[in-house]
C-alpha cells in the first residue's frame, strides 16, 4: 500500500461520517418543516416541546419552578451564555445541540471508526440531538472523556467527565465506569491511584449541585424528590417497574394517547438491548463498558416504569461500537451484505423520521 493510499482511507471514512451527520440532520429538518406547513405550527411549537421548555425556562429565569431542580444546571447555563450573543434561547440551544452532535460523532469515529459513528447518527431517537436537550452535549463530553481515558490522558478525561456531570445525572454512571476503567487499565498501583484521584473533579461537580440543592431546600434528597413528584421516577422494584410498563401496552390503556403504546414497547426493546450489551461486555471482559451500560439499565429497572430508555440508548457508546464492528469491513462487501446494510440504513432513516414527527407534533417521544 502506498503512503497516499494509507491516508486516503481515514479521509474517506471521515467524509462518510460528515455526510451521515448532514444527511440525518437534513431528514429531521425536513420533517420539522413539513409539520410546520401541514399543521400550521410555529417553530417554537415544533422544536420547543417537552423538556425543552424546562431547559429554556431555567436558562432564562433560573430554578423558578419547584420541580425544575430535577434538571442539572450545565446545559441551561450554556444556553444562557450562548443567548447573550443576541440569539433567542431556542435557536442557541438548537445550534449548540447540532454542534455537539458532530463532536460526539467525531469521538465515536476516534474510538471505533466510521461505522460506529454513523450507526449513532442513525439512531431512532436522534431527534434529541437536534433539539435543545442534553443528549448531544453529554455524549460529546462523555465519549471524548472515554477516548481520553483509554488513551491514558486522565487529566483531560476528568475535565470532560466534569462537563458531562454538570449536564445530567448520567454523569454519576460515567464516573463509576471511569473508576472501573482506572482500576482495570494496565499500570502500577500508584498509577491507578492517580487515575482515581483525577475523578475527584467530576465528583465535586455533582457534590456541588447536591450541596446547592440542600442549601435552598434543606433536603439532601431534593433532586430525587423532584424526579419523583414531577415525572413519577420514584423507586420501584424491577418486577413492579416491568408491570407498570406492561400496563401501558394493554388494549384501551391511555386511549387518548395511542402513541404511548408504541413508545413504551420501544422502551421494553431498549431495556432488552441494554441487557444484551451489558452481557456481551461482561463476556468480553470489558468491565468498564459493562458498568456504564449496566448501571443505567439497573436505574431504569428500579423506576416506576421504563421511561426515557429510548433516549438513554444514545449514551451507550458500547452499543454503537458493537454495531460498528458488525458493519465494518476492510474488503469489498459482497452484494448481499451491501444490500442488507443499505436496507438497514433506509429503515433507520424512516424510523428516525417517524420519531422526529412524534416529537415535533408534541406527542410523547420518550
Amino acid at each position: 500500500m502506498t503512503r497516499g493510499a494509507g491516508r486516503a482511507a481515514p479521509v474517506a471514512d471521515a467524509r462518510l461520517v460528515v455526510q451521515a451527520w448532514v444527511g440525518t440532520r437534513l431528514v429531521m429538518v425536513v420533517v420539522a418543516v413539513w409539520v410546520m406547513l401541514a399543521e400550521h405550527r410555529a417553530v417554537g411549537d415544533v422544536l420547543g416541546n417537552w423538556d425543552v421548555a424546562h431547559y429554556l425556562g431555567i436558562a432564562e429565569n433560573g430554578y423558578a419552578e419547584p420541580n425544575s431542580i430535577a434538571f442539572f444546571p450545565g446545559w441551561p447555563l450554556l444556553v444562557r451564555v450562548a443567548s447573550l450573543t443576541g440569539l433567542p434561547a431556542l435557536w442557541a440551544g438548537v445550534l449548540l445541540a447540532l454542534a455537539a452532535s458532530g463532536v460526539a460523532a467525531a469521538a465515536l469515529h476516534r474510538l471505533a471508526g466510521a461505522p460506529a459513528a454513523i450507526a449513532w447518527l442513525l439512531a431512532p431517537t436522534a431527534v434529541f440531538t437536534l433539539v435543545p436537550y442534553t443528549e448531544s452535549l453529554f455524549c460529546a463530553a462523555a465519549f471524548w472523556a472515554w477516548e481520553r481515558a483509554t488513551a491514558k490522558q486522565w487529566g483531560a478525561a476528568a475535565v470532560l467527565a466534569a462537563l458531562a456531570a454538570s449536564v445530567r445525572v448520567s454523569g454519576l454512571f460515567l464516573i463509576a465506569a471511569l473508576a472501573v476503567l482506572a482500576l482495570t487499565q494496565a499500570g502500577s498501583s500508584r498509577e491507578r491511584g492517580r487515575r482515581l484521584l483525577w475523578l475527584a473533579l467530576p465528583v465535586s461537580v455533582v457534590a456541588a449541585y447536591v450541596g446547592y440543592l440542600f442549601s435552598v431546600t434543606g433536603r439532601w434528597t431534593a433532586w430525587f424528590d423532584a424526579q419523583a413528584s414531577g415525572w413519577a421516577r420514584g423507586f420501584a422494584w424491577p418486577w413492579d417497574s416491568l408491570r407498570h410498563t406492561l400496563e401501558v401496552l394493554e388494549p384501551g390503556a391511555y386511549a387518548d394517547h395511542p402513541e404511548w403504546q408504541w413508545v413504551f414497547l420501544a422502551e421494553l426493546v431498549s431495556m432488552v438491548v441494554g441487557l444484551l450489551v451489558t452481557a456481551i461486555c461482561l463476556v468480553q471482559r470489558r468491565w468498564a463498558e459493562a458498568t456504564w451500560v449496566g448501571l443505567q439499565v439497573l436505574a431504569f429497572a428500579t423506576s416506576y416504569w421504563f421511561m426515557s430508555v429510548n433516549r438513554a440508548v444514545l449514551l451507550w457508546f458500547p452499543l454503537w461500537m458493537l454495531l460498528g464492528r458488525l458493519a465494518e469491513s476492510r474488503r469489498r462487501l459482497p452484494t448481499w451484505r451491501a444490500v442488507l446494510i443499505g436496507l438497514a440504513v433506509a429503515g433507520a432513516l424512516v424510523v428516525q423520521a417517524v420519531w422526529s414527527w412524534l416529537f415535533f407534533t408534541g406527542r410523547w417521544a420518550s
